[in-house]
């Protein structure tokens, strides 16, 4: 008996999905606007604008940005003000993948900046944080309106050039702040010596977030890729995104800031101490 029910609804499941795909394949093509014309509009964003509260018109992806934003930022306070009063001394679920999370940035610090990694710590922290949520944003599919009255998804905050530039150029800066509190001016040569960092840093996540984008809009583009396919390939596509680029911004910022604020090692200073506490030891 459950075995024909299983049929049953395999069956139907399957008629189902046979009356969608003939409905998608019978209603046309993929819109008015050519593969070119999509994907260079998803790139520069040339006719999708938005006006900001009246004040100015903006790209899409400055818009996502102050919403994931807003949205970390009342989490936290809202994490601080209910959650954190409430931990134990045995954790719950919430406070264990809270902890695992601080651990693992906190652990990365450590690691690669054994002598100044207290903010070091937090700023990872935070920036893949951003990085993460900001790309599993555009997954919610939240939907605005542009200056030409039409409907348009906002993107992940990072997949607009400038919000890759600026979380670049804000990670060269901690870097750039840990060898001055590190080794003062000798710790700011250290860190211009590398100058194309915040290039490479920057054009390494807006390159990453864009080719998902550009890839999930070539597959819904064509009405014969647009059915199941799309879903699969946005969610996979986002998911290792996420992961990837908050990985490897987080681990580049604690690399490199742990060498510049590495305090300097003068084997002529060392030698002396070493031959004094073998003496006292003998």
């Amino acid at each position: 008996m459950d075995k024909k029910k299983k049929a049953v609804r395999l069956a139907l499941f399957g008629c189902a999905a046979l009356i969608f795909l003939i409905g998608a394949l019978c209603t046309g093509g993929g819109g008015h606007e050519s593969i070119q014309e999509t994907m260079r509009d998803a790139v520069l964003h040339t006719s999708a604008k938005i006006d900001l509260l009246g004040v100015k018109i903006v790209n899409p992806g400055l818009v996502s940005a102050f919403t994931v934003t807003g949205i970390l930022a009342v989490f936290a306070l809202l994490v601080r003000l209910l959650a954190v009063p409430r931990f134990q001394y045995r954790p719950g679920r919430f406070q264990l993948l809270l902890e695992q999370a601080v651990g693992m940035f906190d652990s990365l610090a450590k690691t690669n900046s054994p002598h100044r990694n207290k903010f070091l710590g937090a700023y990872v922290f935070a920036a893949g944080a951003y990085i993460f949520v900001g790309t599993l944003f555009e997954l919610l599919g939240v939907q605005a309106v542009t200056t030409a009255g039409t409907p348009i998804s906002l993107p992940a905050p990072l997949s607009d050039i400038n919000g890759a530039i600026a979380l670049g150029c804000l990670s060269y800066g901690v870097i750039l702040s840990g060898g001055v509190a590190g080794n003062g001016l000798r710790g700011v040569g250290r860190t211009l010596k590398d100058f194309s960092l915040p290039i490479s840093m920057s054009f390494r996540m807006f390159g990453a977030l864009l080719s998902g984008a550009l890839v999930t809009e070539l597959v819904y583009h064509y009405i014969h890729l647009s059915f199941v396919l799309p879903v699969v390939v946005g969610v996979l596509f986002t998911l290792l995104h996420a992961l990837i680029q908050a990985y490897v911004l987080t681990m580049l910022t604690a690399l490199f800031y742990g060498e510049v604020s590495e305090p300097p090692h003068n084997p002529k200073k060392t030698a002396p101490k070493q031959k004094r506490r073998a003496a006292a030891n003998s």
